[in-house]
C-alpha cells in the first residue's frame, strides 16, 4: 500500500556518503522533503539535484530540511556532489527499503525494454511527521521552486 498524504514518517535507515545512517522517523520536528532521483551524475537527475542545492538556503530559511535518495553507493554520492559542488544531502537505499516503502522502485520502458527503476518522485512532511504532499512521475524543470512553495504554504496553514 503507497504511503498517502497524512501518513507519518516510516521508520527506515537510510545511509549517508560519509559512512553513517539517517533515520526518515527522526526527521519529524520541522518540513522535510524527501525525494528519490534515478541515478546519480545523469541529466536530469543532475540538474535536480543542482536545482535543490540552489534553493538550499531558501529551503534552510523555511527551517525545512530535503534529502535525495538514490541506490547509488556512497562512493558515486561523494563524486557527484564533488562534480557539481552539490549542497543538497544525498543517501543512499542500496537494499531498497525506502523505495518499496513510497512504492517508487516500478517496471519501467525504454526503447521497448522493460526493466526495473527508481521513479523521480518527492515527498513532503509536515513538522508533525505526517505527509503533507507527493509529487510522483516528477518532470524536473520547475520542481524545486514548486517543492519550496509548498513549503510555504505548509507553513502557512
Amino acid at each position: 500500500m503507497a504511503i498517502e498524504e497524512g501518513d507519518k514518517l516510516p521508520d527506515v535507515q537510510l545511509d549517508t556518503p560519509n559512512g553513517g545512517t539517517i533515520s526518515l522517523k527522526d526527521q519529524a520536528g520541522r518540513p522535510f522533503v524527501l525525494y528519490f532521483y534515478p541515478k546519480d551524475d545523469t541529466s536530469g537527475c543532475t540538474r535536480e539535484a543542482q536545482d535543490f542545492s540552489a534553493m538550499m538556503p531558501e529551503f534552510e530559511a523555511l527551517g525545512a530540511t530535503v534529502l535525495g535518495v538514490s541506490k547509488d553507493n556512497a562512493i558515486k554520492h561523494q563524486k557527484f556532489i564533488a562534480k557539481y559542488d552539490l549542497t543538497v544531502p544525498l543517501a543512499t537505499d542500496t537494499e531498497g527499503n525506502a523505495m518499496e516503502v513510497f512504492e517508487v522502485w516500478v517496471e519501467k520502458q525504454l526503447y521497448g525494454k522493460r526493466y526495473m527503476g527508481i521513479d523521480r518522485s518527492t515527498f513532503l512532511f509536515a513538522p508533525d511527521g505526517k505527509l503533507f504532499r507527493a509529487w510522483r512521475r516528477v518532470r524536473v524543470p520547475g520542481h524545486a521552486v514548486d517543492v519550496l512553495e509548498s513549503v510555504k504554504e505548509l507553513l502557512a496553514r
